[in-house]
């Protein structure tokens, strides 16, 4: 046997409990409270007059980044962003502290989600010590207050697991659905236009625009016993018509974002606008098996 190196990082992660997945309950209590957990109202126009909604993506897309880098639990930046929304639809604020709450909001979420969470000093440093250890204290109490300490709240990754068991797919094909679905969520949670979306619908539309990019929707009827559309709108309940324009609004954001992200670069490179558009739009992959967001 090895011995112990305490110097040594090492995450332990529990196995999926089949006594949750496999009973229909547990699902059924999640679509009951997801509504709890949603901003009041689309918060832009009754609320907040000084922030407008590329500012919330640019806020949201940093929060992602220190996820990233921080190789925080998949769900942390979801539940931020749900606590960002909640927060942003109830209290009105300056632009200048929209940053401030966004670290907060990782800050609360990672305590809840992480068995590492992020610690307030490195919050700080992520902001480029635009903030402040003792405000980031100061201003969790303040979220905690307007949310009501109801921080437990239902995000998309949820409902993964609960959707992925009733597909009749090999665990290695389900593995790739899991990674993209995951992808397409963080993407969701960036765009404010989803905010007001149900967990349930972002994730099963999530988890559909996965399966159709790897093309695993064209599997015969025999095998799905219906179409992948019509199997995922059972699952959670959905109707077909609302499931089939969420994904069909995920892959347009996919697109968007591919697109931004190729431009970004030929710009960076020197290549002009009009150059990047037109390589962007021969280069766009019409599937999500090599994306890496």
């Amino acid at each position: 046997m090895e011995p112990f190196c305490q110097d040594q990082e090492t995450t332990v992660r529990a196995t999926r409990d089949p006594s949750i997945l496999c009973d229909d309950r547990v699902l059924q209590s999640l679509l009951t409270v997801e509504d709890k957990f949603l901003p009041q109202g689309l918060y832009f126009t009754r609320v907040q007059k000084d922030i407008q909604p590329y500012m919330r993506r640019i806020v949201a897309t940093w929060m992602l980044e220190v996820c990233e880098e921080e190789k925080c639990d998949e769900d942390v930046f979801p539940l931020a962003i749900n606590y960002l929304d909640r927060f942003l639809a109830a209290v009105p604020m300056k632009k200048c502290y929209l940053q401030l709450l966004g670290a907060v909001c990782l800050f609360l979420a990672s305590k809840l989600k992480s068995c590492q969470p992020l610690s307030a000093k490195k919050l700080c440093l992520y902001t480029d010590n635009s903030i402040t250890s003792q405000e980031l204290l100061e201003w969790e109490l303040l979220v905690l207050g307007k949310l009501k300490w109801n921080m437990a709240a239902v995000t998309p990754h949820d409902f993964i697991e609960h959707i992925l068991r009733k597909l009749p797919l090999p665990e290695d094909r389900l593995a790739l659905i899991r990674k993209h679905a995951q992808t397409f969520i963080a993407l969701c949670a960036t765009d404010h236009s989803f905010a007001m979306f149900p967990p349930s619908m972002i994730a099963t539309g999530s988890v559909g625009a996965a399966a159709c990019g790897l093309q695993l929707d064209r599997m015969q009827s025999g095998v799905w016993g219906t179409s992948l559309t019509e199997l995922l709108a059972k699952i959670t309940h959905i109707e077909v018509d609302c499931l089939k324009s969420c994904q069909e609004k995920i892959e347009q954001l996919l697109t968007s974002s591919l697109r931004e992200s190729q431009q970004h670069k030929h710009v960076e490179s020197g290549v002009t606008s009009k150059e990047a558009e037109s390589q962007s739009q021969s280069c766009t992959p019409t599937d999500v098996r090599d994306i890496n967001l």
